[in-house]
């Protein structure tokens, strides 16, 4: 049997399991609910954190989402979106508890973490987070999840409940903004 053969043979197995579990949770089993939110609690800690840019926020996010999560999985009609699924609670929750909160940094407090690093980069980067930040939150949100989180257009229309071709619109105006914004910081 090939390597490649194989990998496909795991990885069929570890989606259907997946699946088993999302079945299950639907139905009551919180044991099923807890094992989803393990093997999604990466993606959900550093999609929030993609969000809230602070670990306390982030992690006060991860614990609504997963709660809100846990409520109403009986209302996920199909076991295959539980990630879709949960990611929509999530940006919804960051929407409702954040959107107006304005979140403020003392450097000081983290210059002892300052090590000898590249400069220019690390300005390329918060200049980037500062222009994506600024965005209008129909682009921001598509350019996070395809960019930051790698996911598809149908499932970025799939999670914002929005045509697909008005994702990429949103996606190509998102990026055409943000050309703008970061040609105006230098």
């Amino acid at each position: 049997m090939t390597n490649i053969l194989k990998f496909k043979l795991l990885s069929f197995s570890k989606e259907k399991k997946e699946h088993s579990l999302e079945k299950k949770a639907i139905y009551g089993d919180k044991k099923a609910f807890e094992n989803l939110i393990e093997n999604n609690e990466e993606y959900l800690y550093k999609m929030a954190f993609l969000y809230t840019k602070n670990e306390h926020d982030a992690l006060d996010i991860f614990q609504d989402t997963v709660y809100k999560a846990f409520l109403n999985i009986d209302k996920l009609k199909e076991p295959s979106y539980f990630k879709t699924w949960i990611t929509k609670i999530l940006i919804n929750t960051f929407n409702t508890k954040y959107k107006k909160t304005v979140n403020y940094l003392n450097i000081r407090d983290y210059e002892h973490k300052i090590e000898e690093v590249n400069y220019q980069q690390i300005e390329d980067k918060i200049d980037l987070y500062d222009a994506i930040d600024r965005l209008d939150e129909k682009y921001k949100t598509p350019i996070i999840l395809q960019y930051f989180q790698d996911m598809t257009i149908g499932e970025i229309a799939e999670i914002l409940d929005i045509n697909e071709n008005t994702i990429k619109t949103y996606l190509r105006r998102g990026k055409a903004s943000l050309y703008e914004l970061l040609k105006e910081e230098k």
